[in-house]
Order: structure tokens, then C-alpha cells, then sequence
């Protein structure tokens, strides 16, 4: 046998033994102060079992449970567990091609997405992620951590300005190097056809080298427009809209190597088959075997005896049989609530002198008297009342608050009485609440006519304010006319005189201009042809400053505009471009 969880024993077991010797050692407090006698003559005998022989059982108990959070086993034994896998190549084409939109919101966001979906449902494979274009770049390595993959391919920039072109040439001879220690090699491409229309040399490449080619065909057979990032739409050369639909000779090529082709579906119905084919037709590849342990468990055997002891040692807890018993107990208590027996009959005394004060209406000395004893919910009472006939409602209302009561009849009064306090202290507010919580209690008259009271004073209140906000607002409207009367009256004086004022200057100006005129037509005549020349070099000079400075700021423009796309794109994603013998030569720039 061992235990799994030593430490425990250590750090739960030392501790327990040594508040066992100080309980089991230490002298009950009472003996302290008590002589045998006195407490053989309030504690109640118990027929069972001693205080000691319990306190034993439960430390039996507690020992018990700390050996069972051990777990004890036996009967170790070790297994290895061997997982089988099969291996994948994912790729997904990038072309421009597929930010065309017949599918929302457009093929290559699709085609993320169904890659997503796939990682997600080959748990039983291992998997490797490409993209394609003109060239084949590598995101991730054949693996089985799907979390990191998914956070490449959530990072991963649709955006990104790959080669034109659909090399699925150098997507094969990837897919080779990836899969060369699997015997199984299977490649899914997520893809609108590409470019060729025949694809004889992959179906070769593909035989050859065991590669079993499945397809999903990520677009329609409606011709749709390239929309590009700049939200422009892709044109050719003469200036028409380029369309592309779904290439449907790639169907030959995965048909031709022991593969598959399925179109899109907006639910993973079309992953599903491919896994499934793929899952059936592939050999497994051992990762490495892991090794586990098992045990066989002992834990609740000390565990049932522990639960069986704490019945036994509740069991034998003491029973109060006699009302001798029941006695010693009362005056036991009292011993320890108030230390002296004769604080009781002096909590009546001093209840009945201040019970007379009130009625005396001698209400200061009733509050002192009140408040000695105001242990109770009914002396707190009686202390909020004579404070209230004092006619001091805050204290009054701070020790109504204090009352505590599961009794619905001093509940009542208490609320009713905090409503009269609030409505001496002006606070009608508060007041209603009080009087409205008193009469779900009970039905008083008097509650009732307080309650209408306060009702009609705050109606009449709000009446005032309301009254007072339309005479102000009234008072405001006319201030406002008033106001806006003179300030026209002042505008229109100021128009006046401005008028006449301008009229004045308009003739002083006409004057002098007809005479700056005359003077102006003398000196253009004097005026030389050197001169008009250079006027016209000098524009000429300005002009070609202006041509100069014009394409830098065209240049801080663009710096502006390029620093703000980078800003905005995603955490960037190692690549790794691939070289392949085959290069794509299609003249389609998609």
C-alpha cells in the first residue's frame, strides 16, 4: 500500500495530534472560577459518555478522514496508450480570384472558415496548413496542436498581396515534402478551380507520389466580380469588369487521384464525408505512446470508519431528561450572560420607575432611566418614545431604527411612531413611506388620517412648485421679450448709423478714387514693355515652384495613408514560401 498524497499525512496530521494534547490537557474554563462542587450542581449528568471519550472519538474521526485525503492505493499497475493518426495537408488558395463575392461575403472568407470547421472536427488526425497562389507558402507544419493552429489561421491576413495566379502544381510538390515519412498522403484544397483547364501533369505528379487529392469547391457557377481591398472592383485592360465562376475541371483532378470532390455547404456536411473517406481509406501513422498508471483504491475504507465513529460520538451527546436539570441549566446561563443574578430583579425596577416617569410626563428622566435597560426591543421602544415626547424626533427616530422585533404589533407602532418623527422633522417624504408601511401591517384609523395628511401637504407642495415654475417661466418669457425689443431697436439705431456713416465715406471714396484713377491712367502709360516682361518670367518662375513643392505633398499624403493601413492589420504570421519547378505562366491576373 501507499499514498498518493504523503503530504498530506505531514502537513494535516502533526497539527491534529498537537491540538488534541491541548484540548484534552487544557482545564475547562468554568473550573476556573467554579469549585467542583458548584459545577456538579449545574452541569447536567449525562448517562453516556464523558467529555474526554468524546473529544477522543472525533480527534479518531478527524485522523481517519486526513489518512483517506492521502489516498491510499494498492496494486499499482502501468499501461502504455498507443494513438494512431492520419495525416492531412489543408490548402487554400489566395488568389484574387476568390475575394470574389457570389458567396457572402466573399469565396476566400468562406474558405477560412471551412478551414476552421475542419481543424475542429479531425480530432483523430494530424494536420498541415498551406496557401496557394502563383507560389505555395507554408503556415503550419504537420501537427496535432490544434489550439495554435486556429490562432494562426484567425491571425492570418486575408488581405495579404500574394502573386496572382493558382499554382496547384506547387501546392502537390508541397503537400510531398510535408507527408515524405507518411505512408498515407492526403491533401484537401480549398479552392474556386484555378486557372487551368486541364491538370495532367498534377494528376501525374499526384499518382506518383500517393498523394489522394480532395477537393471543396469554395464558389458557384454564377460568374461574380472581383471586389479588391481598396473596395474597387478588379478590371482588364480595356477597362470591362472581370468575372470568374467556378472552375469545374478541377473535378478531374481529384477524381483521378483516388480522391474526392464536393461542392461548399453552408453546414459542415461536406467536411464531414471528406474526413470520413479520408478516415476509411488511410493507414494510421503510431505517434508516440503514452503511459498512465492505475490503482486500485483504498481510501474509503478509513473514510466509512471515520463517518462511522462521528455517529457513535454524536450519538452519546447529553439528553435534559429532568426539570432539575432543566433549572440548573436556566441558572447556569444566567451565570454566563450576566455574572450576577441580581442584574435581573434590578432590570425591573428600573423598568417600572421609568414606566411611571412616562406617565408623569417627566420624559428626560424616563430617557435616562429607559436607556439603563434598553436591552430589549420593547425597552427600545419605550427609550424612542420618551425621547420623541422630549422632543428630540432625530434621536427619537435613530433608536426607532433600532428596534428589531418579529412581533407585528410592536412592528406597527414603531413604523407609525417613525412617521410622526419624520413629520416633525419635515421630512414628508420619508413620512409616507412609514404610514403606507404601517397600514400593511395593520388597519389603523388614526395611520390612515396621518397618512391623508401628509398626502395632501406634499400635493400641496408640488402644487406650489408647480405654480411657481410657470410664474418664473412666465416672468423668464417676458424678460426674454423684453430684452430682445431692445436689443432690435439698438441694432436698428446702429443700422442707421452706419448707413449714414458709410454713405458719407462711399462719396469721400468715389472722389478720391475718380482722382487715383486719373493719376493711375498716366502712370500706365508710362509704363515700359521691360517691365510686362518681367511680370510674366516672374509667374512663370512661381509657377514652376508651385509644380515643385506639389509632389512632396502628394508624397506625406501617401506616407500618412500607408502608415494607417499597417496600423490596421492583424498580428502578422511567419510564411514560408516554397520553390517548385513548375511555375505558373497563366496570363490571368487572378
Amino acid at each position: 500500500m501507499q499514498f498518493l498524497y504523503q503530504n498530506v499525512l505531514f502537513f494535516m496530521l502533526i497539527p491534529i495530534f498537537l491540538l488534541m494534547f491541548l484540548i484534552l490537557t487544557n482545564k475547562d474554563s468554568f473550573q476556573k472560577y467554579f469549585s467542583k462542587e458548584v459545577l456538579g450542581k449545574l452541569s447536567i449528568s449525562n448517562k453516556h459518555m464523558g467529555k474526554t471519550t468524546r473529544n477522543t472519538l472525533f480527534f479518531i474521526s478527524l485522523i481517519l478522514m486526513t489518512i483517506a485525503l492521502a489516498r491510499p492505493v494498492a496494486n499499482e499497475k502501468e499501461h502504455s496508450f498507443k494513438q494512431e493518426v492520419a495525416s492531412i495537408v489543408i490548402a487554400i488558395d489566395v488568389s484574387k480570384s476568390m475575394l470574389a463575392n457570389d458567396i457572402y461575403p466573399n469565396r476566400l472568407t468562406m474558405a477560412k472558415q471551412k478551414l476552421l470547421s475542419i481543424i475542429e472536427n479531425a480530432k483523430k488526425n494530424a494536420i498541415a496548413v498551406v496557401l496557394f497562389a502563383k507560389d505555395s507558402f507554408i503556415l503550419s507544419p504537420v501537427t496535432q496542436d490544434f489550439n495554435s493552429l486556429k490562432i494562426l489561421v484567425n491571425n492570418l491576413d486575408t488581405g495579404m498581396n500574394f502573386n496572382n495566379g493558382s499554382n496547384i502544381f506547387s501546392t502537390l510538390e508541397t503537400t510531398n515534402k510535408l507527408l515524405k515519412d507518411y505512408d498515407n498522403k492526403n491533401l484537401i484544397l480549398l479552392t474556386d478551380g484555378g486557372n487551368n483547364t486541364t491538370y495532367t501533369d498534377e494528376i501525374e505528379f499526384a499518382n506518383k507520389n500517393a498523394i489522394n487529392i480532395y477537393t471543396i469547391a469554395v464558389a458557384t457557377n454564377k460568374a461574380a466580380p472581383i471586389k479588391l481591398e481598396n473596395g474597387e472592383f478588379m478590371t482588364k485592360k480595356d477597362g470591362s469588369i472581370v468575372t470568374v465562376s467556378l472552375n469545374e475541371s478541377i473535378k478531374n483532378l481529384s477524381l483521378n487521384t483516388k480522391g474526392g470532390y464536393i461542392n461548399y455547404s453552408i453546414s459542415n456536411e461536406d467536411i464531414t464525408q471528406i474526413l470520413a473517406d479520408i478516415d476509411r481509406k488511410s493507414s494510421k501513422k503510431e505517434l508516440e505512446s503514452k503511459k498512465f498508471k492505475t490503482y486500485t483504491e483504498l481510501f474509503y475504507y478509513p473514510l466509512g470508519l471515520a463517518i462511522f465513529i462521528l455517529l457513535i460520538a454524536f450519538s452519546s451527546l447529553p439528553k435534559f431528561l429532568s426539570k432539575k436539570s432543566a433549572t440548573s441549566l436556566v441558572i447556569f446561563l444566567s451565570l454566563l450572560i450576566n455574572n450576577d443574578l441580581k442584574a435581573i430583579e434590578f432590570d425591573f425596577q428600573t423598568i417600572n420607575k421609568a414606566n411611571k416617569e412616562y406617565q408623569n410626563k417627566e420624559y428626560k428622566k424616563a430617557s435616562k432611566d429607559f436607556e439603563k435597560v434598553a436591552n430589549t426591543p420593547e425597552a427600545r421602544y419605550n427609550l424612542a418614545n420618551s425621547l420623541y415626547k422630549e422632543g428630540k424626533y432625530k434621536e427619537a427616530l435613530s433608536r426607532y431604527k433600532n428596534v428589531t422585533t418579529t412581533d407585528q404589533e410592536l412592528e406597527y407602532k414603531k413604523l407609525h411612531n417613525m412617521g410622526n418623527s419624520y413629520v416633525k422633522l419635515n421630512d414628508l417624504e420619508n413620512a409616507k413611506k412609514m404610514y403606507e408601511s404601517a397600514l400593511k401591517i395593520k388597519a389603523d384609523k388614526e395611520t390612515r388620517e396621518n397618512l391623508d395628511t401628509v398626502q395632501k401637504a406634499l400635493d400641496k407642495i408640488k402644487q406650489q412648485k408647480k405654480d411657481q415654475n410657470k410664474k418664473n417661466q412666465k416672468n423668464n418669457k417676458e424678460n426674454k421679450q423684453d430684452k430682445k425689443k431692445k436689443e432690435q431697436d439698438k441694432k436698428q439705431k446702429n443700422k442707421d448709423n452706419k448707413e449714414n456713416k458709410d454713405k458719407q465715406n462711399q462719396d469721400n471714396k468715389e472722389k478720391q478714387k475718380d482722382k487715383e484713377k486719373k493719376e493711375e491712367q498716366k502712370q500706365n502709360k508710362q509704363q515700359s514693355k521691360e517691365d510686362k516682361k518681367k511680370e510674366k518670367d516672374k509667374k512663370e518662375q512661381q509657377s514652376k515652384q508651385q509644380q515643385k513643392i506639389k509632389p512632396q505633398e502628394i508624397s506625406d499624403l501617401e506616407e500618412k495613408k500607408w502608415l494607417g493601413k499597417i496600423q490596421d492589420k492583424k498580428t502578422q504570421v511567419l510564411l514560408k514560401k516554397v520553390k517548385t519547378k513548375n511555375e505558373d505562366n497563366s496570363s490571368n491576373p487572378w
